[in-house]
């Protein structure tokens, strides 16, 4: 059964019409990746799923995406109650400035309303332990969170996502301004993350999906060309263009 069902999703920026009816099934505790070419419309697709598309001025979205049995863009869901359903990590990390390791991670929680300190600590050394990065910042959670690595910046967002318990979590290109080490660990991390939540990452580097997906999507000019078994895209895929573009034949 599926966690997550997109259906006929079309994503414009004013009269650009930028993803052209897409629908894609996820599993639960599998990593989904989608690759595609540079502006073939992978990240405006992600944004779709968590309703984030529609904040930019000038953007829409139409179709469905279906959680819990429930259409995100029914007219009486709250986005904000979404976006804790389905978290985000961005290709940049992002830490909030002048705010602690701790307080960035629980910052969800206390817009929830939670005030409970005991419940706020365990939740913060819970997220951290998940995002592999409780041992590096145990003794320092009181420092700012831009003080840390960029690799460790990535993985303090990761865990303020996972804080609130979200049952998918959209990550688009999450790796590409890090490291190679930086990139193991949070690859390494993924394989670990998928046994509580559902992943969909986008990224521009095949061999990292051949590494770490479960199931490949491959998009091109806003469409969804194909998408199936990681092993299958990668070694018999259907499609002339994937097979094109898994070969470097063009993209």
């Amino acid at each position: 059964m599926s966690i997550l069902h997109a259906k006929n999703i079309h994503a414009y920026f004013g009269t650009n019409h930028i993803v052209k009816g897409i629908s894609l099934e996820t599993e639960p505790h599998q990593v989904t990746a989608i690759i595609g070419p540079s502006g073939c419309g992978k990240s405006t697709f992600i944004r779709c799923l968590n309703r984030l598309h529609e904040e930019t001025p000038g953007a829409r979205a139409e179709g469905s995406v279906i959680i819990d049995g429930e259409n995100i863009y029914g007219e009486r869901v709250d986005p904000v109650s979404i976006r804790r359903k389905v978290g985000m990590v961005f290709q940049k990390p992002n830490p909030f400035p002048g705010m602690s390791i701790f307080d960035n991670v629980i910052i969800g929680l206390r817009l929830t309303g939670e005030k409970n300190k005991e419940v706020l600590a365990s939740v913060a050394e819970e997220s951290l332990k998940d995002a592999a990065l409780w041992d590096e910042v145990k003794d320092k959670l009181k420092t700012p969170g831009t003080s840390l690595s960029g690799g460790q910046q990535q993985r303090l967002c990761i865990a303020r996502a996972l804080a609130v318990e979200p049952k998918i979590l959209l990550m688009d290109e999450p790796t590409s301004a890090l490291d190679p080490i930086a990139t193991s660990k949070i690859e390494d991390l993924l394989s670990k993350l998928k046994k509580k939540v559902g992943i969909i990452i986008v990224t521009h580097n095949m061999q990292q999906a051949a590494r770490i997906s479960d199931t490949t999507a491959f998009a091109l000019m806003g469409e969804l060309i194909e998408s199936g078994p990681t092993s299958s895209i990668f070694t018999a895929p259907r499609m002339q263009q994937t097979e094109k573009y898994i070969t470097g034949r063009f993209g």
